[in-house]
C-alpha cells in the first residue's frame, strides 16, 4: 500500500470509530429513554440495534488487524492502531450496557425509587463517553485525564443511589397493604440496582477509552488498569 494510501487508511479508521461511538451514544441514549418512559417500543429498537453495533466492531477489528499485518506500522502509528482495537472493544461493550437497559425498561412495572435520579446517572456517564471519544479525536491528554476525575463523581453518585435503595428496603415493610406483592417488588428493586451498576460501568468503559487515548498520544500508561 502507497504511504498516501496508508495514512487515508488510518484516517479512515478514526473516522469510523468515532462514528460507532456516535451510534452507541445513542443507543445508550435511547435505552436510557426507555427506562424513564417505560416504552416497550423504543426498548426494542435498541436491542434489535444491537447486531448493527457488533457487526461494526467486527468490521473495525479486522481493519486493525490488517493494517497491523500488513503495514507493519511502528511507534506512533501502532499505538493509534493498538488505541483503536482497544476503544471499539469498549465501545461494544457500552452498546451491551445499553441492551441491558432497553431490558430493564421493559420489565419494570413501577417506579419504586423516585428519589434516584437515574437520568442524572446516565447523562453523566454520556458525558464521559463524549470526552472520551474527543480526547481520542483531539489526541488532547488533558481531555484524557478530565474523564478520569468526571469518574470519581459518577462512582459517588452511584454509590450514594445504591446506598439509597439498600436503605429504603431496609426500612420498608414488604408485608404492608401497599407492598403485598413481595415478588414484584424485590424484582423492581433488583433492576434499580442493575440499572445503576451498568451505569458505573458505562463510566468504567469511558475511563478506558480515555485512558488508551493518553497512551496513544503519549505513551502514557498512567490511567491504564
Amino acid at each position: 500500500m502507497p504511504r498516501e494510501q496508508y495514512q487515508d487508511a488510518l484516517e479512515s479508521l478514526r473516522d469510523d470509530v468515532l462514528y460507532m461511538s456516535e451510534v452507541v451514544a445513542e443507543r445508550l441514549r435511547m435505552g436510557l429513554d426507555a427506562l424513564e418512559q417505560k416504552d416497550d417500543q423504543l426498548a426494542e429498537e435498541v436491542v434489535e440495534g444491537d447486531g448493527e453495533v457488533n457487526r461494526m466492531y467486527l468490521d473495525l477489528e479486522q481493519d486493525c488487524i490488517d493494517l497491523i499485518a500488513l503495514q507493519q506500522p511502528v511507534a506512533s502509528d501502532l499505538r493509534f492502531i493498538a488505541a483503536s482495537f482497544k476503544i471499539i472493544t469498549d465501545l461494544e461493550r457500552i452498546g451491551d450496557l445499553a441492551t441491558n437497559l432497553a431490558g430493564y425498561a421493559t420489565e419494570a412495572e413501577r417506579d419504586v425509587f423516585p428519589e434516584v435520579n437515574i437520568q442524572q446517572i446516565g447523562d453523566e456517564t454520556l458525558s464521559m463517553l463524549d470526552t472520551a471519544m474527543d480526547a481520542y479525536a483531539e489526541e488532547d491528554p488533558d481531555l484524557c485525564r478530565q474523564v478520569a476525575t468526571h469518574d470519581d463523581e459518577v462512582d459517588a453518585m452511584c454509590e450514594a443511589a445504591s446506598e439509597t435503595v439498600v436503605r429504603d428496603l431496609i426500612e420498608k415493610d414488604p408485608f404492608s397493604d401497599e407492598e403485598r406483592d413481595v415478588e414484584s417488588l424485590m424484582g423492581d428493586i433488583s433492576r434499580m440496582l442493575l440499572t445503576v451498576r451498568d451505569l458505573e460501568r458505562v463510566g468504567d468503559h469511558a475511563v478506558n477509552i480515555a485512558a488508551r487515548a493518553l497512551y496513544m498520544v503519549e505513551d502514557d500508561d498512567e490511567l491504564l488498569y
